[in-house]
């Protein structure tokens, strides 16, 4: 079988991403990491920071409740509100699910995170890695990246719960079910051995 897209799910301080933009690198393939936040901005028309707060996260149970009372107010006051003119966590996965399955459809790419490994589960010609690591040595990485005081280690457990939820309530699957990915690997040893794992058990062949 001769992939021609790779997923790359993550758990936070793993180095999930710089191993997917290392692996896309090598073979030359396009990465679709933050470039969604990007796209979805360009396609909703709103700011891409109104995307990011929303990427891989759901809403809230009082936010989801506020967007439907704006929408019925709406309708009470026999205005047609869209479905485009509230942007919220769905609309958010809706953009998603086009721009992952356009980008399967151009194929050579390496897409991370954002529901791909189940917006493209049955396509047999995609492969799905799930990279994850100690927390001992997550929580090392993280202690160099996140800004000064930054408690590590709470947002760890946030980022990957939200990782977790995000997946659960718009996929109905379970983030870390081993169904879901050809490959699970440790990333502890080094990142750069990581990606040269993955490509080798993708494509049978070593990086040159």
């Amino acid at each position: 079988m001769g992939y021609r897209v790779l997923t790359v799910n993550r758990e936070f301080g793993s180095g999930g991403g710089r191993i997917a933009q290392t692996i896309a690198g090598w073979l030359g393939w396009k990465l679709l990491d933050r470039d969604i936040i990007d796209a979805i901005a360009y396609a909703a028309h709103v700011d891409s920071s109104v995307v990011k707060h929303y990427d891989e996260h759901v809403d809230s149970w009082l936010s989801r409740l506020n967007q439907q009372a704006m929408r019925s107010a709406a309708l009470a006051a026999g205005l047609e509100l869209g479905e485009d003119s509230v942007f919220d966590a769905e609309q958010m996965v809706k953009l998603t699910q086009k721009i992952v399955e356009s980008a399967w459809a151009e194929g050579n790419c390496v897409i991370v995170g954002r529901g791909a490994q189940c917006i493209l589960q049955h396509k047999p010609d995609v492969y799905h890695a799930f990279v994850y690591a100690p927390l001992k040595e997550r929580l090392l990485r993280l202690q160099t990246r996140l800004e000064k005081g930054a408690n590590a280690e709470q947002r760890l457990r946030t980022v990957d719960g939200e990782r977790a939820k995000y997946l659960q309530q718009y996929f109905g699957k379970s983030w870390c079910n081993l169904h879901l990915y050809d490959l699970m690997i440790s990333s502890q040893t080094d990142e750069n051995a990581t990606a040269r794992a993955i490509v080798y058990a993708m494509t049978g062949k070593p990086v040159d």
